[in-house]
């Protein structure tokens, strides 16, 4: 173990474990930090010899210490403005959310609108609420409120009155319109459909959605999430234009953590974007915030039957219909889009969550490296919720990272109810094969897709690692193992949140492992989880988070 004896410690850790993210499990050390980096990784008597009388000592009291978790795939504003806004995430039935509600519209009655999201799709029939339901509690003003993976909304009567939505009014592209028998709009819409009423809803006031930011950020920083990709970069429907937010954010020093941002890619447009996104990354290096990454969304969701499958879609009696979900970017733009994207130096992350979208990026990318050559913009596919086995190996040779939000890969009403039937046994099994992606030598990142699920990494570790949820995720209990021959190693969960998304986020030179010269981006957990059997890695909790040996969160119990 090494040590940087040139400078004074100004905190050290004692009486604990380090997982230093270099090897497969804690060591036994003491850490000393100082002038905002690591100094020493060593023994305790060692590592008391930098400190003096006013270097801080941290006991962690048989806990772990650890480098920040980094998510790789996120959406704070969103997220934070939904915390201040009408929130449903904290509720899992009808009454629950129409109590939010409605009360949320009693304690602002000047609002023209009541704007929100959170809901859960398990929780109506065929994941698809109605309009009558909202108009029992909001029949005098409009309502949308999206629901919790952000692919749909869920809409009163007045709102699609207002949207001049009605039976007549045809399906988008990309997306559909849930109707009654007489075509009359039901009250879900679905992916670009959301677009329809979404136009006409009040955006989010840039100062709405600078508090959001930062609410969310306390909240991460409570988790141990030290750095981040906002993985949607740019205006989108229902959501203003958050680039200008992470700017006032940087340049005002409230951005305490690192964020990459990635701009997102307008698919109603083609390769006339391509300059506009070269301007925005010139323009978005600022402080912590650097918008060097641009997010592709190929597909949409299993649930709502919009994920791009290589074989169709079932019906409720098991026969195939004929859709087989939605391409968002034509196969052929899409190529040439990735080249030129890759050629300009960016990394793109993509939405790729069917077998066909994660084959088709992985096509895109293979037609870029042919074209440019290998170079080290570390392109990664997020979601992969279904990944055909001959396209396991393909991650490695192209040097594409896998994504994964490890969260959802387990028994749940949203899987056992509005997808597995759909998908039929077979491919069903393909879901989520993290454990073949390391075998096959992958580079596992991670993220949470918060407001999507929760963004408690150790809740998608414990996932990762068992293959259940753990205790306290609402609406959801702990069933059989999902598919339990895809879980990872604890040390593999805990390296893909740090070290591999460091290596996604281009921090992995100064974050991302407890080595002496690197950030002093730490966490401290409350107990060593590798000591305690694999079921209780959901109970661990966050005492102590640090951004360059500065604690920005301590627990008060």
């Amino acid at each position: 173990m090494r040590k940087n004896t040139s400078q004074r410690a100004d905190t050290v850790f004692v009486g604990g474990k380090v997982f230093t993210g270099t090897g497969p499990a804690p060591v036994d050390a003491a850490v000393a930090i100082g002038g905002g980096r690591i100094l020493a990784v060593a023994d305790e008597d060692a590592v008391r010899a930098l400190a003096d009388a006013d270097t801080e000592v941290v006991d962690l009291a048989g806990g772990l210490l650890l480098a920040g978790f980094q998510d790789a795939h996120v959406h704070p504003v969103v997220a934070g403005v939904q915390m201040l806004g009408c929130d449903l995430s904290g509720q899992h039935s009808l009454d629950g959310y129409l109590a939010v509600v409605a009360e949320y519209a009693r304690q602002h009655p000047g609002a023209a609108w009541i704007r929100g999201g959170g809901w859960s799709m398990d929780v109506f029939p065929g994941g698809t609420p109605t309009r009558a339901m909202l108009d029992r509690v909001v029949p005098d003003r409009p309502v949308m409120l999206t629901n919790r993976d952000g692919h749909g909304a869920w809409a009163n009567t007045l709102a699609f009155r207002l949207a001049g939505v009605d039976r007549d009014t045809p399906d988008p592209a990309d997306g559909r319109i849930e109707r009654e028998p007489d075509g009359t709009p039901a009250g879900t819409l679905q992916e670009g459909a959301v677009e329809l009423v979404a136009r006409h809803v009040p955006l989010a006031t840039p100062e709405e959605a600078y508090a959001g930011l930062l609410a969310a950020q306390e909240h991460l920083l409570s988790l141990g999430v030290t750095a981040w990709q906002d993985a949607m970069i740019g205006a989108f429907p229902g959501n203003p234009d958050n680039f200008g937010v992470y700017v006032r954010a940087a340049r005002e020093e409230s951005l305490r953590v690192r964020v990459v941002g990635a701009l997102w890619w307008d698919r109603e447009r083609g390769l006339e974007q391509i300059p506009e996104l070269e301007e925005r990354r010139r323009t978005g290096r600022v402080g912590r915030f650097n918008a060097t990454s641009v997010k592709i969304m190929q597909d949409g969701i299993a649930e709502n039957f919009t994920a791009g499958l290589l074989e169709p879609y079932l019906d409720g009696c098991g026969c195939a219909t004929a859709n087989s979900g939605l391409s968002f970017v034509d196969p052929e733009l899409l190529t040439e889009a990735v080249s030129r994207l890759d050629r300009s130096g960016f990394q793109i992350h993509f939405h790729a969550l069917g077998d066909r979208a994660v084959r088709e990026a992985l096509d895109a990318l293979d037609a870029a490296r042919a074209a440019n050559g290998a170079n080290d913009n570390r392109h990664h596919l997020a979601h992969l919720q279904i990944v055909h086995p001959d396209d396991i190996g393909r991650f490695a040779s192209l040097g594409a990272a896998a994504n994964i939000q490890a969260l959802w890969a387990a028994h749940e009403p949203q899987m056992d109810e509005l997808t597995i039937p759909f998908l039929g046994p077979e491919r069903a099994a393909l879901q989520y094969p993290f454990g073949d992606l390391r075998r096959a030598g992958a580079r596992l990142v991670a993220g949470s897709d918060w407001s999507v699920s929760s963004p408690n990494p150790l809740w998608g570790i414990h996932v990762a690692v068992n293959r259940v949820v753990p205790d306290g995720v609402p609406g959801e209990e702990p069933g059989k193992p999902f598919f339990p021959e895809q879980a990872l190693t604890l040390a593999e969960a805990l390296t893909a949140y740090t070290a591999g998304s460091a290596w996604a986020n281009h921090l992995d030179d100064v974050t991302g492992t407890v080595e002496p010269g690197k950030y002093a981006d730490l966490v401290v957990l409350d107990r060593d989880p590798f000591a305690h059997p694999s079921e209780e890695i959901g109970r661990t909790r966050v005492t102590r988070t640090y951004i360059e040996g500065v604690p920005v969160f301590t627990a008060t119990h």
